[in-house]
């Protein structure tokens, strides 16, 4: 079987985590959290990462372990079995095909433009670019992560003339647990450096140092942005989401960039995916093939091709919600495929415990729109492996 080149190194790793995170993170994910809890992000924001670090440090711990393109795919087959494994791939695409969807929405939003096509171009666009290779990508995320960090430090030092500097919680303390569960998914993109494990140098040492750097730098920007929103007008980050509201204008260009880079960095992650699924026969074997430079080109074109095609019917709100249900199955998962290996390891435990604590705090309608997806492949499965 061709393997990838391991053309990724420590830096390359943690642009690749924090290019998967930022963009709809930092400048959707917030901004719909602050507009829904206010405050309460500003606690809900720490509690997130704990929990991504708990499943993080499983992640990695299975990352070094079986460094191969897949992720938590590879990791259910080898310590679980094949439908944990299967499930665990299917809702990773699931979940970032609707989170790439809500990337390509939201350049569209920042632009304030409301057409469908410009998705559809910058789709095309950013996978053109994974086409031509993890070191263009890789210079490409140098770019888009260092315009979006810039922007975020620009808000934030113009931010003291406006900010409110007393933090005043004017709602329920419930209301802590279900922002978590919403922004949990806001830190999830550091699975991305597991995900090209198959491509990563040294990954015994580099996964698990990039895994914990990336959700270090994610929260202290997240939290940044989160305090430095909040005006005296009472109006959050949220506002951002409408750009002709905002006078930086590097923030319009961090914006865009970063959720370019999240959008680059979910059509490879997603490609890889689809790589590893074809290679064991759970999705058409031509998604497993290399082209002559080993980049899989067919897993590639079908992975840009639905994420334009989910802009279509994509909704910004929704997708995001279904995105925190299925990470939270797929991190349960992983925290499940390390117990398998190391019953003693505290830290899945935990993680296990957190995913499926925050999972009661996801939508009753999402939950049934992912459980009519996850039959779906399920049944796929089924089917495929009786012809077989």
């Amino acid at each position: 079987m061709e393997r990838l080149n391991r053309d990724l190194g420590f830096w390359g790793a943690v642009l690749t985590g924090l290019g998967s995170i930022l963009g709809t993170g930092a400048f959707v994910s917030i901004a719909i959290a602050s507009g829904m809890w206010g405050d309460r992000i500003l606690i809900a924001i720490p509690a997130a990462a704990l929990v991504a670090m708990l499943s993080g440090i499983s992640t990695a711990f299975l990352a070094s372990r079986y460094p191969v393109a897949g992720g938590t795919y590879e990791y259910g087959y080898e310590t679980l079995n094949q439908w944990f494994g299967f499930t665990a791939g299917w809702v990773f695409l699931l979940a970032k095909t609707a989170s790439a969807a809500t990337a390509a929405l939201g350049i569209s939003l920042y632009l304030g433009l409301d057409n469908r096509l410009i998705p559809i171009g910058v789709v095309s666009l950013m996978t053109i670019l994974v086409l031509a290779g993890l070191k263009r990508t890789t210079m490409a995320n140098l770019v888009l992560v260092g315009l979006a960090v810039l922007g975020i430090i620009s808000f934030a030092v113009s931010a003291p003339a406006r900010s409110v500097g007393v933090l005043v919680m004017e709602r329920p303390v419930s209301n802590i647990l279900p922002a978590t569960a919403f922004l949990f998914v806001a830190f999830t993109g550091f699975g991305r450096v597991a995900t090209l494990g198959e491509e990563v140098r040294d990954p015994q040492r580099v996964i698990p140092r990039a895994v914990v750097l990336t959700l270090v730098i994610a929260a202290v920007l997240y939290w940044t942005i989160a305090w430095s929103g909040r005006t005296t007008g009472g109006a959050y980050w949220g506002s951002l989401i409408d750009l002709r509201t905002f006078d930086l204008p590097v923030v319009r260009v961090a914006a865009i960039s970063a959720m370019l880079g999240v959008l680059l960095n979910l059509v490879l992650g997603l490609s890889r995916v689809w790589l590893a699924m074809g290679r064991r026969g759970d999705m058409p074997t031509p998604l497993a093939e290399l082209n002559p430079s080993r980049q899989p080109r067919n897993a590639v074109i079908l992975a840009g091709a639905l994420v334009a095609l989910t802009t279509l019917v994509g909704d910004i709100g929704l997708a995001w919600s279904f995105s925190a249900m299925t990470v939270l199955i797929y991190y349960s998962i992983t925290n499940l495929a390390t117990l398998a290996v190391d019953r003693s390891r505290v830290t899945a435990w935990l993680g296990l415990a957190s995913c499926l604590a925050l999972s009661v705090f996801v939508p009753p309608t999402v939950w049934m729109i992912g459980a009519v997806g996850i039959v779906v492949g399920l049944l796929w499965k089924t089917l495929t492996s009786n012809r077989a």
